[in-house]
């Protein structure tokens, strides 16, 4: 009998079943097969189980791309707890903000990365216990934590995990809000599972599929490679890279045939050396995070003319929203696409009206893949995550729909374009950065008076951050101090790239605050020049 995955970690384990010699992952150097992984997944459950971890509590993964990660966040769902993937290029002072939003009761991290979060967990009373990938720490946990190693952890055996259901929290995801701090987007099995097959189907991900994982498993459309691929019941390799001729040497040598990236690294990519033959292997290519330039994408197709381009566009609160399928790249270049597979999108009005073709309107998502809303956070989940207006009256419980914030049009082909964002999101290099959390740092180094951040056009990031500071009263500002303190607390991609010293005070709106878009305007309209 033919076996279905209604659960996260169902995907390897059916495939496990299927065939549990054939290779799954790569990782550290080596391949797991499909059976080593589903024994490993329930290693870690029954890890969980021994330290009497909860149904529904947080499991937070802090480490770089490595089997161990992968383990950790297909195994935590399996035992029935929520796994919580960190991006490992956030800074202590973020990580400890995540831990302690959604009352992390398990961290996964490494012996390094411990070292420096020593600080911030003496301040997260949920949780009570560690484990340490690698060589033992050189530093004791704080008070109540208990660190366990990964090898002892991975023996040391315990009763059944919970019962789960498709409905059942599997995953939060966090990602920058308008309004400063991360927010943690809930994703239930349904959710991740539904995003797999629909991504699975329109792609035509196969066994014979081999995907480069190169954006951050912290990153919707990172996590979704392994996803799709586990589904599919193809291989994955996991690439940790610093160069953009690290991804090309790892397309030649595996025989990827299926890489999705980000626009900056796509730009990278096109600038890069591929030795003959070195590409021949892609079946397809898919860019996410943003508007992949005309001449980029005229250049990738030049490089790897026997693979398709997918355009694709989502939202961490969806999953995946829409995808343009590579027959219309040609004729429409700039538009997202259409919705995926099992997804319905909308252009509304403010009122709630569909929007003819044409006007421009909020782009709206139902479905299999809108996430349960943001962790603890009832007041933004209420403005996000709303009824569709006209729906059947006689539905007692009415359907959620995500109201993406994003401005887009639909064209009399069904086509959608889109437009802009409602917020003040910076969006660099595939992230959404909140202006505010990088306000937040600013005022932090006690080096400024005010100051305001901001998103400019960037041909290689998409945005880039930048920022108007005024000096503190009485005082001057010593600019390369406070980069160097950016650079310390912040990570790479948030790092401003412009600081532009000005007298204060800045301009206030008409309720006192700070005028971030009068100043983001009127910065644009004085520069020279693009970053």
């Amino acid at each position: 009998m033919h076996k279905e995955a209604f659960l996260l970690h169902q995907l390897p384990l059916v495939a496990a079943e299927h065939n549990p010699d054939a290779l799954a992952l790569h990782a550290n150097g080596e391949w797991l097969s499909y059976g080593q992984l589903a024994v490993a997944l329930r290693q870690f459950a029954a890890g969980l189980s021994s330290i009497s971890v909860g149904r529904g509590e947080r499991v937070a993964i802090y480490l770089d791309k490595r089997a161990e990660t992968v383990i950790a966040s297909f195994g935590a769902p399996a035992h029935g707890a929520v796994f919580v993937p960190v991006n490992p290029v956030l800074k202590p002072e973020q990580v400890g903000h995540i831990l302690r939003d959604c009352d992390v009761r398990v961290l996964v991290t490494s012996s390094d990365r411990l070292a420096g979060l020593v600080a911030e967990l003496a301040q997260c009373p949920a949780l009570r216990h560690v484990v340490v990938v690698g060589p033992s720490p050189a530093v004791a946990g704080p008070g109540a934590v208990a660190l366990h190693g990964w090898e002892e952890f991975m023996s040391a055996g315990g009763s059944p995990s919970h019962r789960s259901v498709d409905a059942d929290m599997a995953g939060i995801l966090y990602t920058s809000g308008s309004t400063g701090k991360p927010k943690g987007v809930v994703l239930s099995h349904r959710n991740m599972v539904a995003g797999a097959k629909s991504v699975a189907s329109y792609l035509e991900n196969c066994g014979d599929d081999v995907l480069l994982a190169a954006l951050p498993l912290s990153f919707d459309a990172g996590f979704s490679q392994l996803t799709t691929a586990f589904h599919a019941r193809a291989r994955v390799v996991l690439l940790n890279y610093l160069l953009a001729k690290d991804v090309v040497k790892a397309v030649a040598q595996h025989r990827v045939t299926g890489l999705t990236a980000v626009p900056p690294l796509w730009i990278q990519l096109t600038q890069s050396r591929w030795a003959d033959g070195a590409g021949s292997s892609l079946r397809y290519f898919a860019n996410t995070g943003g508007r992949m330039p005309l001449e980029t994408l005229k250049s990738l197709r030049g490089l790897f003319p026997q693979a398709q381009p997918y355009l694709m566009y989502g939202l961490t609160e969806a999953f995946r929203a829409t995808y343009l399928p590579p027959e219309e790249v040609d004729r429409r270049p700039d538009s997202i696409g259409k919705a995926i597979p099992n997804s319905e999108i909308l252009v509304l009005r403010s009122d709630g009206t569909p929007c003819d073709p044409g006007e421009p309107g909020e782009l709206v998502q139902r479905g299999a893949l809108v996430a349960q809303g943001y962790w603890n956070d009832p007041e933004k989940t209420a403005e996000r995550f709303r009824p569709l207006p006209g729906r059947e009256g006689g539905l007692v419980l009415p359907e959620l729909a995500v109201f993406s914030g994003d401005t887009v049009r639909r064209d009399d082909d069904g086509f959608l374009y889109f437009i802009g964002r409602k917020d003040e999101m910076i969006k660099s290099s595939g992230y959404r950065i909140s202006p505010t959390e990088i306000e937040e740092v600013l005022y932090g180094t006690q080096l400024i008076g005010e100051c305001a951040a901001f998103g400019l056009s960037h041909a290689t990031l998409g945005e880039a951050v930048a920022v108007v500071v005024t000096p503190p009263p009485g005082s001057t500002i010593d600019l390369a101090a406070l980069t160097a303190l950016c650079r310390e607390r912040l990570p790479a991609y948030m790092v401003p790239a412009r600081i532009e010293v000005r007298d204060g005070p800045l301009p206030r709106n008409a309720n006192g605050k700070i005028d971030r878009k009068s100043i983001a305007t009127e910065f644009r309209n004085s520069a020279p020049t693009s970053p």
